[in-house]
């Protein structure tokens, strides 16, 4: 039974991380059975790091000592312990401390905002960044708490741990007093702090993956006597490839006296190996892999690649639970295995008996299969790898992890991955563009249509981000996203061997006309720019065709060369083709793609020269076309715009959100019938009136805010040493893309009458259902509650919309309601003339159509005759709830949407209202936060933008006025991470200025901001 000063296990806190050489250890808190654990770390600590921890010499602890160091509130006094294999490695603990040091508990100083904080890390650990990491989580646990600052007595001599605070990139002030340093850092995660976590992270999983490719050892378990089993053939694969480093076969089944399989050395277990493994193959029934993980786990194995298949969500966690516990790193389960092509290593631990040519390809799949099919495609087409990973259900080791492992490294120069589940888009898209401003990364991705679910077996959450939505954002990060297997093969064919395009024109040229010109229409569907073909004739000779390629590359008005080639009559002259367009090209900083038909031997003799060839026009110019766009991408990353400032009352803000926070936590259960949202969630208005026209938003489980900054890398400078000085979000649903009936150059007062949840945008319910936001840690109280205890988020009533809104200043068409004919007068004679009259009953909500809007209302008389006309439509008053607002001036009905989604962060929305918009999908979306240039581009991205800009002889409306909204809802998420939800719609935009005449905001208690503050391997 808990005293009442010890609290439950705050399990969330748990967390596997990659330390900088690339293992793994567990970080937990720690609790009273611990005592022995404890204990038995700190008689392997050495005297000096004991002497630094204490000031003093301290061999053993006492009984009071563990009992201190092993009994935590949670609260006040937390200890984190790093482990490996069950066993201490490392720990930390703070204790709150009021102002003059004393322990809080001691004081009564409960609600103290600083806590002391020391390291105690095992000397034949230090180094790894171990303390780095423990640091990052306590930081994390004590924002947590309410904890804004760190307090540390470090003795001078101490530097590694001195170097450890000072390199972590808080905001610190340093002091030297009594002989000691003291340090004290707030915990506020600062620009350099982000940066500092970004590198570490890639440098530790990077090398997490490359100890995996460039292993000394190696053991294929379950190696068989005969030749056919997959262990027996990875085996065959390692050996006949040519692996530097040593190759062992283990099976358990092996007859006594023998000592070889295949001709290595065999053994009955990795026991008996007589050295450290790098690499174990698992090829086993699934029902002994656990057994062989932890048999692995305990001799020290570095990383283990399950080609097994057949194991189900849970049993995939336990195995990964259990390889980390060791340190180790899985590959698979179902996993086709690892290449490593560098001279000095040659891996194949694969099941393919052929290796690559090196080359500068980096291969990433999940997919057997599909790794196959590619292993193949790119030998035919001449392009070598440097490394090939096929992770199967990836229930470990991702494609985020081995993108870290190609960001550093030198011999990859393009990434190519097959992926059929993202399991963290927000890091995918973060790495992905770190990545992409230096080397391109081409994806494609399969189970596109399977409702965002992973494929069954893989180990990934479920995203509420329709995958449409997540390529748009892809894109926008630099990645190439193609569409199939082959188009894969293709860009990556281009791009690894020909330089960028510097602009879309595109020159064509080639020996038949018909040809040329189809490419030329492929050029023209693939947003190029091309030039008037080319006809050598039928009889152009290599000479000539040498001629004109020089000719099209030093023309200053071509980007880019399509060379097109029909068999000759009688002998085609192959090589002379191929070495007259190399000669023509060479050194050239333009690239050239060949288009061939049924000509034998030239693709092989193209690619011995490093120039791609395509069977089609339509292959050539895709891959021409996407290398186009990640150019443009390259060269505009290079100025990515700014986040503007604008006046914002950003206290009146969070004391808004504060008290619907508390609100929220007052309510009951959620109504689940969507009775309660339809009656209370209405649009925001001066005086009441509307409806909800969001759908409810996902709980945004971390703050978006800090994602967007301190990409870039950090130094090196982390050490290890000793010091003194004593979340899971649950999904939800969010807020759809934008959409909305009729496109407006009349003068209109359309609030909600018309619909729009596109299909493109953040993924929602439908309209007027009520999905309880998963709410999360409160930003209102030091001590977060449990997920248990969280309440659900809430729309909020229609004043308190417009007055949050109105902070940040976007301004919300007033309504009034209106059930009867008097009313309806006063508040027209309130609001002035024109008005409009419209119904917001749940029933008639979207629905324009059915006639519940009246508009350009000019008199009383007028009004009294169009509410009449309603109420005989549509019954009395309680039936269609009837509102009157101003009519706004005309122009263009636009919709913008926000929302936040737990796997990808806050996105912004944007499109004209109506139905053709939300049918054809087209919506536009920005990660927030926004820049102007953001901004900019979102508007004229949807494919109906000429609309805004005059039309077929429209006026054009103001543009940017409309982008400043925008600018302004990105603010507003950026600045609340308890805004899970904006729906503006519809937005009137005019020929100067905008009128918006509906509003929505969702908001719920936010969670830790964990990604602020630790790193952590995913726990699917």
């Amino acid at each position: 039974m808990r005293t009442p000063r010890e609290r439950a296990y705050p399990a969330h806190w748990e967390a596997d991380v990659v330390l900088r050489d690339g293992g793994t250890a567990l970080i937990r808190p720690i609790t009273p059975d611990d005592a022995e654990r404890l204990v038995a770390f700190y008689e392997l600590v050495s005297d000096e790091s004991k002497y630094y921890r204490f000031f003093a010499p301290y061999p053993r602890l006492s009984d009071r000592d563990v009992r201190r160091f092993t009994h935590h509130d949670y609260v006040d006094r937390v200890g984190l312990a790093a482990t490996v294999g069950g066993e201490f490695i490392a720990t930390v603990r703070y204790d709150r401390v009021d102002e003059t040091g004393r322990a809080a508990a001691d004081s009564g100083a409960g609600g103290s905002a600083q806590a002391e904080v020391a390291f105690l890390v095992r000397d034949d650990h230090q180094g790894r960044g171990v303390a780095s990491a423990l640091l990052e989580h306590i930081a994390a646990v004590a924002r947590e708490r309410g904890i804004q600052r760190f307090i540390a007595e470090v003795m001078p001599a101490n530097n590694k741990m001195i170097k450890v605070f000072t390199d972590a990139g808080y905001s610190q002030h340093r002091s030297f007093e009594d002989g000691s340093v003291h340090l004290t850092f707030d915990l506020e995660p600062t620009e350099r702090s982000l940066a500092v976590m970004s590198a570490r992270e890639q440098r530790a999983e990077g090398r997490s993956v490359r100890r995996l490719l460039a292993p000394g050892s190696v053991a294929v378990i379950g190696a068989s006597r005969s030749p056919r089993g997959a262990g027996r053939r990875v085996l065959e694969s390692l050996r006949s490839c040519g692996f530097t480093g040593r190759v062992y076969a283990v099976n358990r089944e092996l007859p006594g006296g023998e000592r070889e399989i295949g001709g290595v050395p065999a053994h009955r277990s990795v026991k008996d190996v007589p050295e450290d493994l790098d690499l174990a193959v698992v090829a086993v029934p699934a029902s002994q892999v656990h057994a062989l993980a932890r048999e692995c786990g305990e001799a020290g194995v570095q990383g283990l690649v399950v080609l097994t298949a057949d194991f189900s969500r849970d049993e995939q966690r336990e195995l990964v639970r259990l390889a980390r516990s060791y340190g180790t790193r899985v590959i698979g389960p179902n996993a086709f295995g690892l290449m490593n092509t560098a001279p000095e290593v040659r891996l194949n631990a694969t099941l393919s008996p052929e290796m690559p040519a090196r080359g500068r390809v980096g291969l990433f799949t999940q997919s057997g299969a599909i790794g196959i099919a590619l292993l193949a495609g790119l030998h035919q087409r001449g392009i070598g790898l440097s490394s090939f990973v096929s992770a199967g259900n990836r229930a470990d080791v991702s494609g985020n992890d081995v993108l870290q492992h190609w960001d550093d490294d030198p011999d990859t120069d393009v990434a190519l991955l097959y992926l059929e589940s993202i399991g963290n888009p927000r890091k995918f898209t973060r790495l992905a563009r770190r990545i992409a401003a230096r080397k391109p990364v081409v994806v494609v991705k399969g189970a596109r249509h399977s409702g965002s679910a992973p494929p069954p077996g893989h180990a990934a959450p479920v995203s509420t981000t329709p995958v449409a939505t997540v390529t748009t954002l892809l894109r926008q990060a630099g990645v190439v996203m193609v569409d199939t297997v082959t188009e894969l093969l293709d860009a990556g064919a281009l791009l690894v061997s020909q330089p960028l395009p510097a602009g879309p024109r595109t020159a064509i040229l080639g020996n038949a006309e018909s040809l040329g010109l189809l490419s030329y229409d492929a050029a023209l569907a693939g947003e190029l720019r091309p030039q008037p073909v080319r006809d050598l004739g039928t009889s152009a000779t290599p000479g000539e065709y040498r001629q004109a390629l020089r000719d099209a590359l030093e023309d200053p008005e071509t980007d880019a060369v399509v060379v097109t080639v029909i068999p000759w009559v009688g002998d085609t002259p192959v090589a002379e083709l191929a070495d007259a367009l190399r000669e023509a090209s060479e050194g050239a900083d333009k690239p050239v793609t060949v288009v061939h038909l049924a000509i034998e031997g030239l693709d092989a003799a193209l690619a011995g020269h490093g120039i791609p060839s395509y069977p089609a026009p339509e292959r050539a110019v895709r891959a021409l076309s996407e290398a186009s766009r990640y150019a443009r991408w390259r060269r505009e990353a290079e100025n990515p715009g700014r986040v503007p400032e604008f006046e914002a009352d950003e206290a009146a803000a969070s004391e808004l959100l504060a008290r619907a926070a508390a609100d929220a936590a007052g309510a009951g259960a959620p109504d689940t019938t969507g009775k309660a949202d339809a009656e209370a969630a209405e649009p925001a208005t001066a005086a009441g009136g509307g409806e909800a026209a969001a759908p409810p938003g996902p709980a945004r489980t971390a703050d978006v805010s800090a994602a967007r900054r301190g990409e870039s890398a950090a130094g090196d400078g982390e050490a290890e040493g000793t010091g003194t000085g004593e979340t899971s979000g649950t999904e939800g649903t969010g807020a759809e893309g934008t959409g909305a009936e009729g496109t407006g150059t009349e003068e209109t007062s359309r609030t909600e009458e018309t619909s729009g949840h596109a299909p493109g945008g953040p993924s929602g319910t439908a309209a007027g259902a009520v999905t309880p936001v998963a709410a999360t840690a409160s930003t209102t109280s030091p001590v977060p509650r449990p997920a248990s205890d969280r309440s659900p988020g809430v729309t909020l009533g229609a004043e308190d919309t417009a007055a949050l809104l109105a902070c940040y200043g976007i301004v919300v068409q007033p309504t009034i309601p209106a059930p009867g004919p008097e009313e309806a007068a006063a508040a027209a004679a309130r609001l002035g003339y024109p008005v409009a009259l419209k119904t917001t009953a749940p029933h008639l909500r979207h629905r324009a159509d059915l006639g519940g809007v009246r508009l350009d209302i000019s008199s009383e008389s007028e009004l009294r005759r169009a509410h009449a006309e309603l109420t005989e439509a549509f019954g009395d008053s309680g039936g269609m709830r009837p509102v009157v607002q101003t009519m706004a001036p005309r122009g263009v009905d636009t919709v913008v949407r926000a929302a936040f989604d737990p796997t990808i962060g806050a996105v912004l929305s944007f499109g004209l209202a109506g139905t053709p918009s939300e049918l054809l999908e087209d919506v536009a979306h920005r990660l927030v936060p926004v820049t102007d240039k953001d901004a900019a581009e979102l508007v004229r991205a949807i494919r109906s933008a000429p609309i805004l800009f005059g039309w077929r002889g429209a006026q054009p409306v103001d543009v940017a006025s409309l982008e400043e909204l925008l600018l302004r809802v990105s603010r507003l998420l950026h600045d609340h991470p308890g805004v899970v939800a904006v729906d503006l719609e519809p937005v009137v935009v005019a020929s100067r200025g905008h009128t918006v005449l509906g509003a929505t905001v969702r908001v719920a208690e936010p969670s830790p901001r964990a990604d602020l503050g630790r790193r952590s391997l995913p726990a699917y």
